[in-house]
Parts: structure tokens; sequence; C-alpha cells
């Protein structure tokens, strides 16, 4: 039997208290709130006695289990039975108890067991009365966890000793002794267990070999072997007290006669059977023979074990009508041996970049290595390398043939290495403000290593030492915001996972100097003397980080500034200039030189411009001015431009603009004036110098508004409208513009002229116009007068404008019959009837006799010529008279319905048939009069349409070869459908055989070769034989073979020359010459290589004969192709799904 001790945790509410018994028999009090650790040797839980009204219940935890006593919910049965149904009696007996100190259950108590399943007797028993010095059984209290060590088995050790357990078998013999003899209750003697009965023995149930009472009633039985209640603690069967009559004696007696048990013993378990008392034989003889009661048995069982073997000793006792009879001789065995359990994972403990150091305490598929083999728990794996992942798991083996079972697999990585000091960085370019460098990669680093690096800067004299400017994986590096013409100190340091190098070697670098700025402005030291004057400047305040090395003057003749002339170039700061025009004005700059550059020319004013102009013709009330950059700039670019003007009565000038554009739009000016324009550039030295006056004059201004113009209506379709001339406003009026329209704001002009009055023709009668008028002069156009309002009076209708044929559809409706080859029907649009109402229209066909319908919009015309065409006009008449005709439209009857064209076949092939009909172009259009229906006939006889449209040819496909069709055709337009021609027969030839696939050659030897190839089947009961063509080097191909074959041994080959062969097939008809299909592709033969093996001529043929066969292998078919395929697209699947799977979805 195996049991596991557990710790419990008791859990001790605050204003309560727990007691329990120690190893030295002491009582311990301990008062809440408190959690109390407990040993339970077995691995279950002990019955918990509480007060009424309140319920154990047990929670585990982290493999910690916990017992609460809470208060009874209002689920459980009022009378304090538990609710659960007697569960299965425990595996094991020995299992120790604890109750509550007796002060926190006042009587009469209730007794709830524990609720962890297969744990203790379920049901509730009453207690009457509790004794303190009897509360704990002498062997079964539950021990304070002292410690939490495990073997090395895993198993936690068993807290129970021989010598313990032999002391209690004394103990119980001496009283089971003392109750023999005295008869009475014995001093002290605790009480019977409340688990038994006397009235209703508990029935025996076998598990595993141990009796089926509850483990409390069992250790309260071991614990008070012949002790009863009150019934059987003074009494015996026949209500007697004192000591037990003779009966009982004589059965206590034979209960006390119970064999030895034997027991069945294995690694992890054993059964144990025992016999039943018998009566000896001269009792039966005197004639009592009366059977015996039902008997119980109580099996006890103490444990003891070191280094993983346990030894066990089981001892019986019978029971019957609550007496108990004397345990029976202890028997001990010991539990065989059985393969250890599997074993933690191990665990690192340590480990470099090339060993780990493994520990463990003591199912990956993968291929593992066994690395160690022995007793000890821990092992150094050495050679290993760094950076890198390893797998383990370890398993325990005893001298037990038992399956090795590993542990879980466990992942460690090796250390890596700190990289080595990198190479000191290299300077790629430098600025002014910034420095590019680049350092390479540490030599002894992997690839696989990520390296990242520190790029360290110090400034000179800035004592903050060395400062990281860059951190990453790159190996270059742009520092800027530096100062110029300063040396700087770099250094790189690399680092990984593991670490950081060193620091690579000092490298120095300085920035470029900056150019200087310009020198202080010259002064002129002494008199100036007619030809000659001296000049000294002082050095430039800012000299950009280096040192000047040379100055530089120029000298102007005049104050244009156009030319500069080099007259000093030298270290110095003054200068005699020399050989100059008396009474002339010169201009003088200085610039200086360093190594960062030249400093900026100093800069003056720029030159005068040329005066600016005018674009285009000026207007009255503005004028658009343009001018260009003057000739000398000053020596900086001209950055604002100004314009002055000044006016005709007036010689002040204002500033009309200013600004970098180069032209401008001056407004607000007065027709006819004269105004003057004069212009200046500035650059950063200020403006320059006026330029010449320009000279402008403004254009005249446009007229007045025109007053009202008059109208007058001659007759319906004329109107007279005059108007009077306004002012002119500076400038003679030369036209007038008159605009007329039917709608106010959609009037055009009509009339442009000097007249003042106009007659408007071809008016509508009973129309409203509307009419206005501008004057016109040099300067521009005047306002619009007021529109004013015309109306016509009333006249005979207008003419009919549009006149279209009715289809055959809208003439169906009519009631006169309509044929589309002798009727036209025609519709109009009816005309405007000119303020009166139209009462009839008049048709005229020209030869024929006028036509006169009501007030219609469409008639038939009937009785008329086939394929002709006819004039026709319409005019409308209303009470006032009639109107003008309409134009003439000329419409044609339709013709007759078409004759079938004649059939003919173009092209032809095995599965297709060109045909053509008729005079005109392959492709028609849909708006062609004239169409085509073509139909072939099918077996049954019966034609179907393969193609109706305007088209001349149509491309029959699909075709049977050698087959006969039957065709006809026919002709339709508007007039209808034609008659189906005859009924044409065309023949498809005969089909070329499909392709032969490429060939394959096997070399047989230097001089000889075997082509084979691919066999196509008979084409209609036509044999098929075979061409082979050979051609060699760059010749031209030559057959080499011809016949039904498939294989054909090509000899006197070249052994130095290429070969290539094609295949192709003919088919050979009966009654027709021969059909030739395609070529194979080709397929070459490549001269045999010579080997230069020490094995001599034999190992060189050897190794050619695995070349060609390796070529031959390496040939594949067609299936073999499109599996190799369809394989490589299901890889390609997977790989996708799995991208999705685990980027896209996870």
């Amino acid at each position: 039997i195996f049991v596991s001790p557990q710790v419990i945790l008791v859990q001790v509410n605050p204003g309560e208290a727990f007691t329990i018994r120690r190893e030295d028999g002491q009582f311990q009090c301990i008062t809440g709130p408190a959690q109390v650790p407990m040993m339970s040797p077995n691995g279950s839980v002990p019955p918990i006695y509480v007060p009424p009204g309140y319920v154990s219940q047990i929670i585990e935890e982290n493999g910690v289990r916990r017992v609460l006593v809470l208060p009874q919910q209002p689920e459980f049965h009022p009378g304090g039975h538990s609710p659960l149904h007697h569960p299965p009696p425990p595996p094991h007996a020995h299992l120790p108890a604890f109750i509550p100190h007796p002060a926190m259950m006042p009587p009469p108590p209730h007794l709830y067991t524990g609720m962890a399943g297969g744990v203790g007797d379920m049901s509730s028993q009453y207690i009457s009365q509790y004794h303190p010095s009897h509360i704990y059984s002498e062997q079964g209290e539950l021990e304070p966890a002292l410690s939490d060590s495990h073997s090395q088995h895993g198993r936690p050790p068993f807290v129970h000793r021989d010598d313990r357990a032999s002391k209690t078998y004394e103990r119980l013999q001496k009283k089971l002794k003392e109750r023999q003899g005295g008869g009475g209750q014995v001093k002290d003697s605790p009480p019977s267990s409340p688990q038994k009965s006397c009235s209703s023995p508990p029935a025996v149930d076998i598990h595993n070999g141990v009796g089926g009472q509850g483990l409390e009633a069992l250790q309260g039985q071991l614990s008070h072997a012949v002790a009863g209640n009150d019934k059987q603690a003074g009494r015996g069967k026949n209500g007697e007290t004192g000591e037990l009559d003779e009966e009982a004696q004589a059965l206590q007696t034979l209960l006390s006669t119970i064999s030895k048990p034997v027991s069945d013993i294995q690694a992890r378990g054993a059964m144990v059977t025992w016999s039943a008392p018998t009566r000896p034989e001269s009792d039966s003889v005197e004639g009592d023979c009366s059977p015996l009661e039902p008997l119980s048995y109580e099996v006890s069982i103490s444990f003891c074990g070191k280094d993983g073997k346990y030894k066990s000793m089981y001892w019986v006792q019978a029971m019957c009508n609550c007496l108990q009879g004397s345990p029976s001789e202890a028997a001990s065995f010991t539990t065989l041996s059985c393969e250890p359990d599997p074993p933690n994972p191990p665990r690192k403990t340590s480990g470099t970049k090339n060993t780990l150091v493994l520990q463990w305490k003591g199912k990956d598929t993968g291929n593992f290595e066994q690395c160690y083999y022995g007793p000890q728990k821990q092992y150094r794996v050495t050679k290993l390398s760094p950076a890198s992942r390893y797998s383990f798991r370890v398993a325990a083996k005893n001298d037990m043939d038992g399956f090795l079972l590993f542990s879980e697999v466990v992942d460690l990585f090796t250390s890596g290495s700190v990289p080595l000091a990198p190479f000191p960085p290299e300077l790629e370019m430098a600025g002014v403000t910034w420095l590019c460098l680049k350092w390479q990669r540490p030599t002894s680093s992997p690839k696989e290593d990520d390296i990242y690096y520190i790029l360290e800067m110090e400034e000179e004299g800035s004592g903050y030492g060395f400062q990281p400017s860059y951190d990453g994986e790159e190996l270059s590096c742009t520092v800027r915001n530096l100062h110029r013409s300063t040396k700087y100190k770099f250094r790189v340091v690399a680092y990984n996972s593991e670490g950081k190098s060193n620091p690579s070697q000092v490298v120095e670098f300085i920035t470029n100097p900056d150019r200087p700025s310009s020198p202080c402005r010259p002064l002129i030291r002494g008199r100036v003397l007619p030809n000659s004057f001296k000049m000294a400047w002082e050095p430039p305040k800012d000299n950009g980080g280096a040192e000047v090395t040379k100055y530089v003057v120029e000298l102007s003749e005049g104050l244009s500034g156009l030319s500069w002339d080099l007259v000093y170039s030298g270290p110095a700061m003054e200068h005699v200039c020399e050989g100059l025009k008396p009474g002339c004005a010169y201009q003088i700059r200085v610039y200086c030189l360093s190594e960062g550059g030249q400093s900026p020319t100093p800069a003056v004013p720029p030159g005068p411009c040329q005066p600016p102009r005018v674009v285009g013709k000026p207007k009255a009330r503005e004028v658009q001015l343009r001018w260009g950059p003057p000739q000398v700039d000053g020596g900086n670019p001209v950055s604002c431009y100004s314009v002055e003007m000044s006016g005709p009565q007036s010689e002040e000038s204002k500033e009309v603009y200013q600004g970098p554009e180069l032209d401008c739009s001056v407004g607000g000016l007065m027709p006819g004036k004269t105004y003057s324009f004069r212009l200046k550039a500035a650059n950063k030295a200020g403006f320059g110098p006026l330029s010449d006056r320009c000279e402008v004059t403004t254009g005249p201004g446009a007229p007045e508004p025109c007053k009202a113009p008059s109208t007058t209506c001659k007759s319906p379709s004329c109107a007279v409208v005059s108007w009077e001339s306004p002012p002119c406003n500076g400038a003679p009026v030369t036209e007038f513009r008159l605009e007329w329209g039917a709608a106010e704001g959609s009037m055009q002009v009509c009339y442009s002229g000097p007249g003042l009055s106009h007659e408007m023709k071809a008016l509508l009668p009973a129309t409203n116009y509307f009419c206005r008028v501008q004057a016109v002069n040099v300067a521009g156009v005047g306002p619009f007068s007021e529109v004013v309002l015309c109306q016509t009076p009333c006249s005979v209708p207008a003419a009919v404008s549009n006149i279209y044929e009715e289809d055959e559809d809208g003439g169906s409706h009519s009631p006169l019959p309509y044929s589309p080859s002798t009727c036209l029907g025609i519709c109009w649009d009816p005309p405007c009837d000119h303020g009166s109402e139209i009462t009839s229209y008049l048709i005229d066909l020209g030869e024929r006799q006028p036509i006169v319908v009501g007030p219609v919009s469409k008639y038939i015309i009937q009785h008329l010529q086939p394929d002709t065409s006819y004039r026709i006009r319409i005019q409308a008449l209303n009470s006032l008279g009639a109107g003008p005709f309409s134009h003439t439209f000329k419409l044609k009857t339709k013709p007759l319905p078409p004759q079938p064209p004649r059939l003919e076949c173009t092209a032809f092939s095995h599965q297709t048939l060109r045909l053509k009909w008729g005079d005109g172009p392959a492709k028609g259009t849909a708006s062609d009069a004239l169409q085509y229906q073509l139909q072939m006939g099918d077996k049954s006889g019966r034609f179907i349409s393969l193609y109706k449209g305007p088209c001349h040819t149509h491309k029959v496909q699909r075709l049977n070869e050698s087959t006969s069709y039957t065709f006809r055709i026919q002709a339709f337009n508007e007039a209808g459908e034609g008659p189906f021609s005859s009924v044409y027969t065309f023949t498809t030839p005969r089909s070329p055989p499909a392709p032969v696939k490429a060939p394959k050659v096997e070399r047989l030897d230097d001089s000889s070769c075997e082509v084979t190839w691919e066999a196509l089947p008979p084409m209609k009961g036509d044999p098929i034989i075979y061409t082979l063509q050979c051609m060699m080097g760059g010749s031209e191909f030559k057959q080499a073979y011809k016949g039904s074959a498939t294989s054909f041994h090509v000899q006197n080959l070249q052994p130095s020359s290429d070969y290539r062969f094609r295949v192709c097939a003919i088919r050979q008809c009966q009654d027709a010459p021969e059909l030739s299909g395609p070529y194979s592709p080709t397929v070459t033969l490549s001269p045999q290589r010579n080997d230069m093996a020490v094995g001599g001529s034999t190992a060189g043929s050897g190794s050619r004969a695995s070349t060609e066969s390796s070529r031959a292998r390496q040939s594949l078919t067609d299936e073999q192709c499109a599996f190799l395929i369809l394989m490589v697209f299901a890889v390609i699947a997977i790989l996708i799904a799995f991208v999705i799977q685990y980027f896209v979805i996870k």
C-alpha cells in the first residue's frame, strides 16, 4: 500500500482556539487568527470535529490543502447530518486525526467529517460527552509539519518510526489484559470509539485488503481496543455490572484466536488476508453448536522506511457484539522495488560560452545524444558552441529493468563572446561644422552575431571627456553641429548581448575653417596727390578660424563700377595707388583670402537702370510698365526696384511700385493725360541713381450710355428701331451696336455702324422681342442702354421644319394597309401657328396631285413605286392664309427582298472552313442595309444558323477531318428576307499528325548511340511512320532513318563532334499523299570527356558510363515534371498559410 504524506493548513479564525497534541504528549492551544500547518502521513485529510452550526471545507491551492471551518449554509440538513451520501471507505487504515479544543464545542456537538472525496466516514453521529484527557488517540494525532524536505526519490519521508509502533502495540496488549483481568472500567481508560455501535455492527467492505470501516473508527478502535461506552464499559451481555460473564469471556477468547495475516506483496501495494476464528472441537462436542454472529475486523498498519526502502507491519482484530478480541500476531513485510519516477527537468546552475553546468532532482522526439550516465546530480557539458541553444532532458534509472521516463525538455543557451576592440574610425569627409566618419566590423565576430557600435567624441579643451555621439548598428556616422577649425578626438566601442568591447585607439580630426568676413572699410592716409594716394585697412573682425594669407585691392575708374582692376595682392594692410588721372573719381574695394576661402566682396549700390517702357497700348486709366535689371549690380544681387511717377500738372514724384518684379501696372490715371515715370534699383548697399524719364500718354475714355431706343412694326415680320447719339466723353462715336433677341438674356448683335436707326426683318409674327443699344469710340465700348420690348402682330403659319419617314412599326397602327415597297409613312413637327390655330396641311409630291390632310402630324402615302425616290414638301394653313412650303425632303420606298449570293470556300483546313459570298469588304458594319444569314446542315438534315450579319466572310471551326458539310445562305434587308440559296457541300482535308516529344539519346559506345521516341497512335486507320534527322556540328540536318520503328541505332559517330537529333511523324494516307507533322525539339549528344583518373582506362570507361547514366537519369518524364511542379506549388502554399497564421492572425 503506497501512501504519501501531505501538509494540511488549518485556519483558525479570530476569537477561536485550536488545540493540538505534540509528540511529547503535551497539549498546545493556538488562538486565532492563525494558520497551523499539520502533517498527514498517509496523504489523506483526517476528520474535522466542528461545533454545531458550522461545517468544515477543504481548499487546495498550489498543492497545499486548507481546512476552513465555516458557518453552516441553509442547504445543509437541519438535523446536523451531512447532505452527502456514504462514499466508499478510504483505502488506508492508519489515518491520524485531530479534534478542536472542547471549549470551542458546546454540548451537544455534532460530527462533520472531512469533505474530500474518499476521506473519512461521511456519516454524522452524536457524541454524548468529551473528556479532555481522551480527546486524542495515543497514536493517531496529526503531527505538526516541521520540515518539508524530500527524499532522493521525490517522496516525502514518513514521520513514524518502528520503536513507536512497537510501543503502541505493547500498550494496547497491556490494556487488553487489564480489561480481561479486572472486569470493571480501568482508571483513566478512554471511552469507546464514537463510531462503534452495539446494535448495528458495521458491515465488512474490503478495499485493497483493508476492512471497510471508516478511518476514524479504525483508529479509534486501535486506540481503545476493548473499551466500551456506558453499555459496554462495565456491563455484560445480560445487563449485569462488574465482570464479564462466562459466555462473553468465551466469545472474547474465541475472537482472540485469530491467525496471523498473510500478505501478497507488490511494489506499490499488498493484499492482506486472514482466517476467521473457529470454535475448538471440545466446545462443539459439548453441544453448543450455535453459529457465530456476523464478525467485523480491524486491520492496523505501521510503516517504517529509510533510503527509499519501506517496511510495513500488519495485525488484525476481530469484533462481535461489542466485544473485541486481542490483536493477532504482527506480520511484517517489505514492498518490492520498482523503476524510479521521472525526475524534474534539469536546470542551469552556471555556464560560460563553451560549457553548461546542469543540476536536476531526480518528451521530446528529437535526436538527443547521451552526454552523461552516472549517479551524480549535476554535470558539466563542455565543447559547446558559444551563443547557441541546446535542449536537455534527464531520466532516472535503478536496478529494475523498467522503461526510462525522460523529464521535460529544457532549452538552454550558452554565453556569447564579447567582441574585440574595433579598429579606430577613419575620416571620410570633413566640413566646417561636421565630420563624416566610418569604421569596420571586428574581424573575429561571427556574421550571425548582432553587433552595435558606440561612437564617442571628446572636444579639445572642453573638459567633459568622451561623450557618446552615435549608438547603432551602422558602420558610418556624420557628426554635426561642431565648431569650425576645432580638433576632436574619436573612438569606437563595439558591444553585443554579452557586453562591451574595449574602446578602439583614439584618433583626432579637425573641422575645416570658414571663410573670413570682409576687411574693414579702407581709409585714405595723408594727402591725395594728383597721380597717387595712400590707403590702409584693418583686418576682418572674423577670420573664420584660419589666418588671413593675402589681401586683394581692386580699383574702378568712375562711379559706374562697370570694371575693376587689380592693383595690389599681398599680406600688407596698406598700399599706395599710383599712375592715376588727375581730377578723376575712383572707387576702391578690398577683400581677403585664407584657408577657408575668400571673403565677400564689398557691395556698392547698383548703377542706373534703363527707363521703363510701356507694354502694349496705354489704357485710359491704366498703364502697364516693364524694365530690365541694371548693367552694374554693385557686387551684390539686386533685391528691389522702385518706380516713381510725376503727374501732368505737378512736378512732384510719388512712388507707385516697390518690389522685386520686373513689371508693374499703374492704375487710377486720367484718360488722355501725359505722365512721366523713373526707375531705380537697390541691393544690400542701398538704392542706386534714378533712370531717365519715360513719358506716357493715356488713351481717351469710352462714351456714355445711350437712351432707350424706340421700335415701330411695319408688318408681322418687319420692325424699325431708332436711337439717339450719347455724349462722346472726349472722343467721337464711331459706331453703334444694336442687340436683338427673343429673350432678354440671349440677345445678339444684329447691327453695328454709324447710323441712328435699323430695320429688323424676317421676324416671327405674334412674338416678343427685346433690344438695346451701345456706343463705341476709339477709347472703348460704352455701357448698354435700357432694354426695350417689341411685339409683332399675328400672321400665317410658319414653314414645317422637319419631315422624316416613319418606321414600319409606327405605320402598323394605321388602319390603312402598309407595305414598305409601295408606301411611305411620313410625320412632321407642327410649325408655329403665329397666333392663329392651324386648320390643315397640304402635302406636295411633285408631279402627283397634292394631298390635303387635317391638323395631324403623320400620314401614309400609298400606291407608290418600289425602290423609287420622291420629293416631298408640306404647307400649313390657318385662318389668315397659307404659310410657306417647307424644304423639300427626299424619301425613297424600299426595294423588293434581295436574292441569295453565291457561296464559295476560300480557305480550308482539317478543322476549319472559311466561306465567302457576294462582292464587298470582308468586314461590314451593322448599319449596312444588306445583311446575310449562313446556315449549316446537321446529321438529321436540319439547318442550323451559324452567322447573321453584314459581313461577306465567315470561318467555321471545330470541324472533323475528311468530312463533308452542307451550307446555304440567305440575304435580307429592310424590305424583308430573301429566299435561301441552293445547298453547297464542302469537305475538310485530312489532319497532319501531332508533334512528337523530344527523343531520348543513349550513348552505347564512342561511335554509336541509340535514339528512341514515343509512338503516336494511328489516325483513323492511317498508319504513322517517322523520320529521324541528324545534324553534326554546324552542318544541315540530314535524314538518318525513315520507318515505323520508334528507335534507331546510329553508328559511325565521331567522338569529338556534337550531334543533334529531331523526329517528325508522317501520316500515310490510303488515297492521298503523305502528311508530315512538325518536328520535335532538338536533342543534343555531346562528346565524352576524357577522365584523368589514376585507375587507367577501365576506371575512365566506368566514369564515362556513370556520366552517361546520370545524364539519362536527369531527363524527366512529363508525369515527373508535373508532379515536381505540383509539389513546389504545394510547398509555397503551405509557407504562405504559415506566414498568414503566424504573422497576421496571431
